[in-house]
């Protein structure tokens, strides 16, 4: 019984061996696609592209782990809110405006952010120093199991460079909307 679990478990890191792979191999490859796919969506029942998208983020993320990757911490600085930046702030014992002024930054936005990346809390195990507190853009990407998936379709063009969950949630979407 015991090789048995030895074989599912090797079988199990094969599979997301080749979900990563994949994403590499393809993602600069199919972007324009996934752009026009995703636009398209716009023009279906947004409450069942929403649920087929949450269906599909389960799906993938039961074969994906973050901490085999944690690219999003090493290449997309988060927003920081407000609320975000106080109880960070208070985790770590710092006043806000050390903080802000340890880690914080404005981009070209004007949205507070991370001023660097890898982010300064991505420790070498891929786990996060803050995780308990972490920011709110973090908590919720790579945001595709939300009720507003068509809303953010700008954004999952761009997260499928970054995040192979993503590439595989919209490569699963086309397959259903083809």
């Amino acid at each position: 019984m015991q090789g048995f679990f030895v074989l599912l478990i090797l079988l199990i890191e094969k599979i997301i061996k080749i979900y990563m792979q994949t994403w590499l191999n393809n993602r600069d490859i199919v972007i324009e696609e996934n752009k026009k796919f995703l636009f398209q969506l716009t023009k279906q029942k947004l409450k069942e592209v929403a649920s087929k998208a949450n269906e599909v983020h389960d799906e993938v993320f039961e074969r994906i782990d973050c901490l085999d990757c944690a690219n999003c911490c090493k290449s997309i600085p988060p927003i920081v809110n407000q609320t975000d930046s106080r109880r960070i702030a208070r985790y770590l014992k710092l006043s806000e405006s050390l903080f802000f002024q340890k880690y914080l930054c404005k981009d070209e936005d004007g949205d507070t952010v991370i001023n660097q990346s890898p982010c300064p809390f991505l420790e070498s195990d891929n786990k996060c120093q803050i995780y308990e507190v972490r920011p709110k853009a973090c908590r919720e990407y790579p945001h595709t199991n939300n009720h507003e998936f068509v809303k953010n379709i700008r954004l999952h063009t761009q997260n499928t460079q970054y995040c192979p969950a993503v590439f595989h949630i919209v490569e699963k979407l086309k397959e259903i909307y083809k």
